[in-house]
């Protein structure tokens, strides 16, 4: 499923959200131009559970580990991961932003991202591998706009055996299946890996923590959108 657009109002121009993007595009291609050196790049910036859990092995401080909760969200992996991101981020963070406001809502993608981390470092924390990309705030976004829009229509395209199909999907049904994916992934590879993340690919369990804590960051904005009538 390919989510297109949504089809609420905007009154607020999304200057953090579109910052993201560019600034995610920007950063992926500087790994680009860089070459052979991204991966160097990609390891000290990307965020490696058990450097976390144990900084000094690594030579880094507390902080320096810390940091990389945030430097992590703009590297990506490929272009299509890149590209799935900043769909995702692009049709569903401008609500969002407009609900939250602009600095909050800064705040809260890169809080999003650092629960999703934490939450996947829980699960895999002796993991050596570098997690990197946006996914764990995204999934915060994703998590926020459910609860403060679940009826809105998404615009979503569709894979059939021969062709595409597009449809208008509720959030309320789009969104709970997205996660239910994710959870199911997620449960898989606690069979699989058996507490290592080399197995696993792709940190489900970041896309998970930052999913929940976006449910639950924006339910006060609701009950107060609700108080106000």
């Amino acid at each position: 499923m390919i989510p297109i657009r949504n089809t609420l109002k905007r009154t607020v121009t999304p200057v953090v959200n579109r910052s993201l993007v560019i600034a995610n595009i920007a950063v992926f291609v500087g790994q680009l131009l860089i070459g052979q050196r991204a991966e160097s790049l990609i390891q000290a910036f990307g965020f490696i559970p058990a450097r976390l859990t144990d900084p000094g092995r690594f030579h880094y401080t507390m902080i320096e580990a810390a940091v990389t909760l945030v430097t992590s969200l703009f590297l990506h992996g490929g272009i299509v991961h890149l590209a799935g991101n900043m769909v995702y981020l692009h049709v569903f963070g401008s609500s969002v932003e407009q609900s939250f406001g602009h600095v909050r809502y800064l705040l809260f993608y890169l809080a999003g991202g650092a629960i999703g981390s934490l939450t996947h470092t829980v699960i895999f924390s002796h993991s050596l591998v570098p997690s990197i990309g946006a996914s764990g705030s995204i999934a915060a976004v994703l998590g926020a706009f459910l609860v403060l829009h679940p009826g809105a229509p998404i615009v979503t395209l569709f894979p059939l055996v021969i062709y595409w199909a597009m449809a208008e999907v509720r959030a309320a049904y789009l969104l709970p299946v997205w996660f239910g994916m994710q959870f199911l992934n997620g449960f898989l590879t606690l069979h699989a890996a058996r507490g290592t993340q080399e197995v696993a690919g792709i940190a489900w369990w970041a896309h998970i923590g930052g999913f929940v804590f976006g449910c639950l960051m924006a339910i006060p904005r609701r009950v107060k959108r609700k108080s106000e009538g």
